[in-house]
């Protein structure tokens, strides 16, 4: 299975041209910038209309507020999976979503790719001198030790790192200026692509 991972799109997704194929698209929240109905629906709009991909699963960020208390979306696709505090099976592989500030505690122990928008402490997590992380999280992700960690919101961290066995990756695209550097993707700020 291949995986596409995004994150921190900030109302800006549809700089996001020619994006790699994949099986799996994963957006790890902040697709909007203000949190309102009408960004929202941009970006469902644009990301249900994905071709390249069989399956979309996206979670909450702190920007989108006006989805953090809903537990689903009437009318989506069915292969698009909004995966606040609910997991998905695809081919084999148990996804879990983790809404922003929710509780670390519903993170299953039966998960192989965990997707949620904050970072763990510590780990890809430091942006303009300040760990952006959750210590909670953390220590739930060892315990449950899925195979992947995706995640963004510190926008500085963008990267890659495995610890015990874990795989973490914040995938952050935009700077905090919600800026793409470059006419394209530069190195730092490219889709992350994962194969499972």
């Amino acid at each position: 299975m291949k995986i596409i991972q995004l994150s921190d799109t900030h109302n800006k997704h549809h700089l996001l041209t020619n994006l790699p194929a994949a099986d799996v698209i994963v957006h790890c929240g902040d697709f909007t910038d203000n949190g309102t109905e009408e960004e929202v629906l941009d970006f469902l709009n644009w990301f249900i209309t994905l071709s390249s991909y069989k399956h979309k699963i996206f979670v909450t960020g702190n920007h989108d507020t006006c989805l953090r208390a809903a537990t689903s979306i009437e009318d989506l696709p069915e292969n698009v999976h909004f995966l606040q505090d609910r997991k998905c099976e695809i081919e084999g592989i148990t996804f879990f979503g983790l809404g922003y500030n929710h509780s670390e505690q519903l993170i299953p122990s039966d998960v192989d790719v965990l997707v949620s928008h904050e970072p763990p402490l510590m780990i890809l997590d430091k942006d303009n001198n300040i760990h952006w992380g959750n210590a909670t999280l953390k220590n739930r992700v060892f315990e449950v030790k899925p195979r992947y960690h995706f995640f963004g919101h510190a926008h500085g961290a963008y990267g890659t790192e495995k610890h015990d066995g874990i795989v973490f990756s914040n995938a952050a695209l935009f700077n905090d200026s919600f800026q793409m550097v470059g006419n394209s993707y530069p190195l730092r700020y490219k889709p992350k692509i994962f194969i499972l």
